[in-house]
């Protein structure tokens, strides 16, 4: 697999481009969703090769203002691959068609198997942490949560950038190729279900007082109900939830409503 070494101009721009690319999300419309990030991000890369061929730099502009959309990660990754992609145009006179084909052709792919790595497993596993943490009086939750996931993530995205430059299209092909991706999105996949079910069973409590009177005898409905399936009601609350969402219901309105329920059944003696 080529790869190409970095001079000290070429270091300059990508460390210029990894700050930028922290604004993914700047100017985020429907539209075009995160094309003005990349251009953004794109923008010391254009200047560095383009030089003072204004017409060239416009047209570079204009073609990464076309829609795009990954996770924040992938994204530094194909800013540093479109960064190999402009030079080689410039060099060697790559169809501007091939750059917006890598563009459109790794958006999807990316997205999937980012999204596994960090917002099912990665989050969930720092989340997890953290709130067990903070459950317990420890401040270190917040600490810890940014650095596994946000400092983690800027970590991944510099050397992302770096490296989809140095090795252009070809690291793409090798990691895909070599069955890696797939593997480790299975694995990443497996353990955020896991961790989702451990939040579950351990974060989401229904705390229900009501006791029935059985002949003479006061039975407390929370205990029938986990001897039969401990965490019973986490459970048909979280269905519940996933149900409503599921249906288009705001998030917000779900939360302010299961508030409003909890003080009428509290205020009822149900909890």
């Amino acid at each position: 697999m080529a790869k190409r070494e970095l001079s000290v101009s070429e270091k300059k721009t990508i460390k210029s481009m990894f700050i930028r690319s922290h604004l993914t999300f700047i100017s985020f419309n429907m539209t075009k969703m995160e094309a003005n990030g990349f251009t953004i991000s794109m923008a010391p890369a254009i200047e560095s090769i383009y030089g003072d061929d204004k017409e060239a730099k416009e047209q570079a502009y204009i073609r990464h203002q076309n829609f795009f959309n990954t996770h924040a990660v992938a994204f530094s990754l194909i800013v540093g691959l479109a960064y190999a992609l402009e030079r080689e145009h410039k060099e060697n006179n790559l169809p501007i068609e091939t750059i917006e084909s890598v563009k459109a052709s790794l958006m999807g792919p990316t997205a999937g198997v980012f999204d596994s790595i960090f917002f099912n497993c990665l989050r969930v596993i720092a989340a997890g942490i953290a709130i067990g943490l903070m459950s317990a009086g420890n401040p270190l939750g917040i600490p810890i949560f940014i650095f596994f996931y946000g400092i983690c993530q800027s970590i991944m995205k510099y050397y992302m950038l770096k490296y989809g430059y140095i090795y252009g299209t070809n690291f793409i092909e090798a990691v895909f190729n070599s069955g890696l991706i797939g593997s480790l999105t299975k694995a990443a996949s497996s353990l955020g279900l896991i961790m989702v079910g451990a939040m579950t069973a351990t974060s989401i409590n229904v705390p229900v007082n009501c006791t029935i009177s059985l002949n003479g005898a006061e039975v407390v409905l929370a205990d029938v109900l986990n001897s039969i399936f401990p965490g019973f009601l986490s459970i048909v609350l979280l269905f519940a939830v996933m149900k409503l969402i599921r249906k288009g219901i705001r998030p917000i309105y779900i939360i302010f409503g299961i508030f409003g329920m909890s003080l009428l059944l509290a205020l009822l003696g149900i909890f």
